[in-house]
């Protein structure tokens, strides 16, 4: 939660008084800045021309339509711009959506850094840092721990800095960090709750298990997917880097404790059609995959309700079987 010395600043930094994406109501008009997250342009059946936008700010992201665009529009509103922007939100098919769009640039002295629109991770970089430290110092096993070291040490400016999906789950600046160091979080109560499961592995597999996001997307500005995120992808590019690892350590790349730790990092999305090469085949291995599982679930949840109010449905969640979660009453 914001103090009220931070929310003076929000608004100060977005335009006063501006209607945050969290706060808007169905059927009510709004009028504020944002910021073009994502943009295609579309025809309609007539074979008209709109722009099919995704807005962000702080508080969460809206999609919306852009009817009639003309040759300006498209070429004015591009991703990665802030805009000022009125309309009217609504709902279309159970999901929430900006309508009656009218849409300028911001003038002089007007909010304009899309830095200051977009979501970041709730816990500042300094504590992430300081806990994936202390979690390292806990990686018992002198194989793991060193690759772990040296591969945090090659990525550490995006590992902290980039998201952790393009869209689904922790899509925001620092989310990969923040997916990790839940995931370390909860890794730390189910092996206290089981103590036959081997902890260093269970932190080493967490802290390489999406790394390679810093080689599968572009960044958190305008994430797109890399050559390599689409050809290869995470899950086999991680492999690449531990092996890589392994050679500039001189460490034996037919050791079980180097082939254990690439078990769990290939085997993480749980099921082959996931993407997947091998399914979990150690205790450890199907825990690091459940716990994934749960973050990314309950982030997916959380970014949807946060969108609704008390007695409405969300969105529906494609990735979650297309469900619509209800936000009950009581959450007033």
């Amino acid at each position: 939660m914001m103090s009220n010395g931070t929310e003076a600043k929000a608004l100060k930094l977005t335009g006063g008084n501006m209607t945050l994406i969290k706060d808007m109501q169905v059927n009510q008009n709004f009028d504020g800045f944002y910021l073009i997250k994502s943009v295609e342009l579309k025809q309609t059946r007539a074979g008209k021309d709109y722009l099919a936008m995704v807005f962000q700010d702080r508080t969460g992201t809206i999609g919306g339509n852009l009817w009639d665009a003309q040759t300006h529009n498209i070429e004015t509103f591009t991703a990665g711009k802030v805009v000022h922007a009125t309309g009217k939100r609504e709902i279309y098919n159970n999901m929430p959506q900006v309508n009656q769009l009218a849409l300028r640039l911001p003038e002089l002295g007007e909010p304009s850094l899309a830095s200051d629109f977009r979501e970041k991770s709730p816990v500042n970089e300094a504590s992430l840092r300081e806990y994936v430290t202390s979690i390292v110092f806990k990686i018992e096993n002198a194989t793991w721990n060193r690759i772990v070291r040296a591969l945090l040490k090659k990525f550490d400016k995006e590992f902290y800095s980039f998201p952790a999906a393009k869209s689904n789950h922790h899509a925001f600046e620092g989310g990969l960090a923040f997916h990790e160091t839940t995931m370390l979080r909860l890794a730390e109560k189910i092996c206290d709750v089981y103590p036959d499961l081997n902890s260093s592995l269970m932190f080493a597999g967490i802290l390489l298990h999406d790394l390679a996001k810093c080689l599968e997307f572009t960044g958190f500005e305008n994430t797109a997917y890399t050559l390599k995120g689409n050809l290869i992808g995470h899950i086999v590019l991680i492999d690449e880097e531990i092996s890589k690892a392994v050679i500039d350590l001189e460490i034996d790349e037919n050791s079980e404790d180097v082939l254990i730790l690439r078990h769990v990092v290939l085997s993480h999305h749980g099921q082959l059609e996931y993407g997947s090469p091998v399914r979990p085949l150690i205790m450890e291995a199907e825990m690091i995959h459940q716990i994934d599982m749960m973050d990314a679930t309950m982030m997916m949840i959380q970014t949807a309700t946060n969108l609704v109010s008390p007695g409405e449905s969300t969105a529906r969640i494609w990735p979650l079987e297309n469900r619509n979660f209800y936000k009950p009453r009581f959450t007033e």
